[in-house]
């Protein structure tokens, strides 16, 4: 494992920060009028999921962590456990919902996912960038509703609910994408 100092960290790095293996989601170099230059970080500790605050001075070093991300396959839920295969091996894992929190929305069976993993230890659930899916329940649209430009609710096919234009109806296929829950378009 190398050693870095401050200059280093940016958002996704894996680092060991008082003991516990972490994972960098902010990292903002400060260097005021006065005083000593520092970063302002925010970190995620990977074994209870704990989103912390945290200035470093530019004298901290930290030990990387090992970070990996292997693509696998959606397959279903059962409960509380979601089901993955990895394509190449065909070896299953369950992951608990409290690991996936809000991406379960958007998991879609069959489709790939991406699994975070910081020194052996899964952390984060990743679904794809974007999906497609049907819609399943909006309010019908009507002739002239595109005139004006607005938006309504939707829920797809995996329970989340999106904006929509006033056109679409129930059945089409949209493009949304996961990381906002924004629609992108029609299919």
């Amino acid at each position: 494992m190398a050693t870095l100092g401050i200059t280093d960290l940016k958002a996704g790095l894996g680092v060991n920060i008082k003991g516990r293996d972490c994972v960098i989601l902010e990292a903002q170099h400060v260097k005021p009028g006065k005083g000593n230059t520092y970063v302002r970080t925010k970190y995620r500790d990977i074994r209870t999921g704990r989103v912390n605050e945290e200035n470093f001075q530019q004298s901290a070093k930290f030990e990387s962590v090992n970070m990996q991300t292997r693509e696998m396959q959606y397959l279903y839920n059962d409960g509380d456990l979601y089901y993955f295969m990895d394509n190449d091996t065909y070896e299953q894992i369950e992951v608990g919902i409290d690991m996936i929190g809000d991406n379960a929305k958007w998991l879609k069976e069959n489709d790939a996912c991406l699994l975070n993993y910081a020194n052996g230890v899964l952390y984060a659930v990743q679904p794809p960038m974007f999906i497609e899916v049907e819609i399943i329940e909006t309010d019908p649209g009507f002739k002239g509703d595109t005139v004006q430009g607005g938006s309504k609710p939707a829920t797809v096919e995996t329970g989340a609910l999106v904006q929509v234009p006033m056109y679409l109806n129930v059945g089409e296929i949209i493009k949304v994408d996961t990381r906002d829950g924004k629609f992108v378009g029609r299919v």
